[in-house]
């Protein structure tokens, strides 16, 4: 089933309005935000030289910083009485990125939103279990009104108290959960500590899972402990929350309502635009959002662009799920280090538990990499030291493999690392300490 006929546009359909789409938007920033109108006449840009997408590559890149710069409202393009609700950014890292909707942007948003559910699999038949922080973060209420506007039955829990979580799913009869990954793990890991069984005791069918990278590996153990079938869910607050894509029934890669969001992907060191199917950071121009456009914005995600129609009948262009964060490789001895590459090792191990932590230190002026990793409760530790010193060998060198660096694996004990109800936390750099 496909929400709305934009979806499956011809190429040339969509290139056309996207085009007329890019004109407006270019327009409206500039005119409205001093940030991109100083930026152009920089460049010596002016608004009618943008014809099409073809002349995207014309435009400035928006960074992250720059709407750090330009807290709370300098990326505003409308007055703020036609702004009826702000979201923003934890801020946990730097000043908060704040984000602006009218009316119309919110009803953009949950069509994008509804579009997902109906990718994944939704009907209005179905009750779903929103385990999303509900506030400034935008996937609780993102989730939320995409909802409601297919119609389906919104159980708006929120995120946190695990057993609170459990219960309601058994007595309200939940058949989709909205949640991170790895709570999603955790919550797993949590039923069937209670002695519940999905399969019987839960009418559980559909994961809709997001708002941290997670692997091919993790959704195979996600989906075999809970019964479900999982489907990544991809967004970010700055172009306008979840929504931005996700995957259909088919899993064949992360469909993007490009009719509202243009992705490109570009070579992250010397900003130059590459050829679709090549890997590079993606960029997305906003075409629809009235009180903050955003043109060509940075999201430090690496991936890759897919043309061509889905199984499902959609003919939006795809992106493979995300590698990493060009912001959140690490760089190990000259070596570029993804947490989902060692994430796919470590799953594809049968002996461990889906828990793990990356501790980077600096010895001697050399980088080192630490792999903590949970072993699976009686499996692991009933058969004493030789055999955990031998699992941590065979990890070693799968990761040593896969990676071509030196690594040092430590088994812990099951449930040692901390959980998350929220985004889980991988990685401790003690060389910025």
């Amino acid at each position: 089933m496909i929400w709305q006929k934009e979806e499956s546009l011809s190429r040339d359909e969509m290139r056309l309005l996207q085009g007329e789409r890019l004109r407006k938007t270019v327009a409206h920033a500039y005119e409205n935000i001093p940030f991109y109108k100083k930026k152009m006449d920089d460049m010596g840009i002016e608004v009618g030289d943008i014809k099409g997408i073809e002349d995207l590559n014309k435009l400035p890149f928006t960074t992250k910083q720059d709407l750090r710069d330009n807290y709370p409202y300098g990326f505003f393009a409308v007055p703020m009485k036609k702004v009826v609700r702000v979201h923003a950014s934890s801020g946990t890292t730097g000043q908060p990125t704040v984000v602006g909707y009218t009316k119309n942007d919110l009803d953009t948003w949950a069509n994008c939103m509804a579009r997902a559910l109906v990718g994944m699999g939704a009907t209005e038949d179905d009750v779903v279990q929103n385990s999303l922080g509900y506030g400034f973060f935008t996937g609780g209420l993102g989730f939320h009104y995409g909802t409601e506007k297919l119609g389906a039955t919104i159980v708006p829990i929120s995120s946190g108290n695990t057993k609170k979580q459990i219960q309601i799913m058994r007595e309200f009869g939940s058949t989709m959960l909205v949640t991170t990954p790895s709570y999603a793990l955790y919550l797993a890991e949590s039923i069937r500590s209670m002695g519940i069984d999905p399969a019987t005791d839960l009418k559980l069918r559909i994961g809709a899972l997001g708002a941290e990278p997670w692997s091919y590996e993790m959704r195979n153990q996600i989906e075999e402990l809970l019964g479900i079938k999982a489907y990544d869910s991809y967004g970010l607050s700055e172009v306008i929350g979840p929504g931005v894509g996700f995957e259909c029934t088919h899993k064949n890669h992360i469909h993007i309502n490009e009719d509202h969001f243009i992705p490109e992907i570009i070579n992250p060191l010397t900003l130059k635009s590459l050829p679709v199917g090549e890997p590079g950071e993606l960029v997305f121009t906003t075409v629809t959002k009235e009180a903050m456009p955003l043109l060509r914005y940075r999201t430090r995600d690496i991936t890759s662009l897919i043309p061509g129609e889905c199984g499902c009948g959609r003919t939006t262009i795809r992106m493979i799920k995300c590698t990493g964060r060009s912001d959140d490789m690490l760089i190990i001895r000259g070596v570029n280090v993804f947490p989902s590459q060692i994430e796919s090792v470590l799953l594809n191990l049968g002996e461990i538990a889906p828990h793990y932590m990356l501790i980077v230190d600096r010895v001697n002026n050399l980088d080192t990499l630490e792999v903590w990793v949970e072993g699976k409760e009686g499996i692991t530790f009933v058969d004493g030291m030789r055999y955990m010193k031998e699992i941590e060998k065979r990890i070693t060198e799968e990761i040593q493999s896969v990676l071509g660096i030196q690594v040092k694996v430590k088994l812990v004990e099951p449930k040692s690392i901390a959980r998350s109800e929220g985004k889980a936390k991988r990685i401790i750099d003690k060389r910025q300490l």
